[in-house]
């Protein structure tokens, strides 16, 4: 048996079991606790494409709230019922087509896919004039874009319903969609970091003058690592809005993008595994920390609550990462099929993975 197909093998029979897992706690866990996992499985979507633009291509991105707000709208549109979107749109009618179809629920695979397309094409649109900038530069033009997706949401009124939002999406974002678009990103972006396009995305994040002199074309790979992040960027978007059923530009704001932030520099910028533990033990905490935002009685001592604290404790949470753990949890390491067998004493590598048999071979 090749080593390729071992790995293939391991991969497919761990994924059969995460839907094992996710059928008993679909069978067993109240809806409270559901709904926690489900959205920690939409953050790994969400940050392990973001890990892409700004860990592994090494660009300094501020706009994947932009591009989830992209494919979290068209999942609305395309999902919305027609007698829903009659009522929601009482201001001013729905524009054409949207208003005279809406896709049933086998169809809403198609209807994320169709939002992470939505994701890629704003990424393109951005991505081509700003990508030949650099770091804080490069920045400051995606946080512009996506401030401009969160205005027009607000004022295009016909196609977003404005500040009002769109209500009454149906809840289709169920566990195992979650799971599957987690692990569809994960596969997808690990093999593209490993491919030939990702250690030329990662020598363009090490040095991008050598690897422009070594003939790299810099805009080309940059460009890739941008659609593929807001591909995924848009799928995420799309399964958040049905996780929550409405969507809204105060839902898509600027927050988003700090949360998202903040999970892969704790993660480890460059590694897709720091992104994926981070993403999910990320959201447990924020819901574990919802007490800090409640009012308080300690004896006679009444404390109110303060919205935002939830911030206030990740936000020195990754002060103190930045004192003491720069590079992050993982820094920039993963943990591979060679690094588990490695730890179960398997030699298949030999003298590589099997330090203790060094005699022997």
């Amino acid at each position: 048996m090749s080593d390729k197909f071992r790995k293939t093998l391991l991969t497919i029979i761990f994924i059969g079991f995460l839907f094992v897992v996710a059928w008993l706690a679909d069978t067993y866990l109240d809806e409270y606790v559901m709904r926690v996992v489900r959205t920690g499985l939409v953050y790994i979507t969400a940050a392990v494409s973001y890990n892409l633009i700004n860990g592994i291509a090494g660009q300094f991105s501020l706009g994947p709230n932009g591009f989830m707000a992209l494919g979290g709208y068209m999942v609305a549109l395309l999902m919305l019922p027609l007698e829903q979107k009659e009522f929601v749109w009482f201001l001013q009618p729905l524009i054409w087509p949207f208003r005279v179809f809406s896709f049933a629920k086998p169809f809403f695979p198609l209807a994320v896919a169709l939002g992470g397309v939505a994701g890629a094409l704003g990424a393109l649109v951005v991505g081509v004039p700003s990508l030949r900038l650099r770091g804080d530069y490069l920045a400051i033009a995606t946080f512009g874009f996506s401030q401009i997706i969160i205005v027009l949401a607000n004022n295009l009124i016909p196609v977003t319903n404005g500040a009002l939002g769109i209500k009454g999406i149906p809840e289709y974002a169920n566990v195992y969609q979650c799971l599957a678009w987690a692990i569809v990103t994960v596969l997808v972006i690990s093999n593209l970091a490993n491919s030939s396009y990702g250690r030329a995305m990662k020598s363009i994040r090490d040095d991008e003058v050598a690897a422009e002199a070594m003939g790299i074309p810099i805009f080309k790979h940059k460009l890739l690592a941008f659609v593929v992040s807001g591909f995924f960027a848009g799928v995420a978007g799309g399964l958040m809005a049905s996780l929550i059923t409405t969507v809204s530009p105060s839902f898509f704001s600027f927050s988003m993008t700090f949360n998202l932030l903040i999970i892969i520099v704790l993660g480890g910028l460059g590694s897709i595994t720091g992104s994926t533990i981070t993403a999910f033990g990320f959201t447990i905490v924020s819901e574990a920390l919802r007490f800090v935002e409640s009012p308080i009685d300690i004896g006679p001592i009444h404390i109110p609550g303060i919205s935002g604290m939830r911030m206030l404790v990740f936000s020195l949470l990754l002060v103190l990462l930045m004192i003491f753990c720069r590079r992050g949890l993982f820094g920039q390491k993963e943990i591979s099929w060679d690094y588990v067998l490695s730890r179960f004493g398997n030699c298949s590598q030999g003298v590589r993975t099997c330090p203790q048999k060094t005699e022997q071979s």
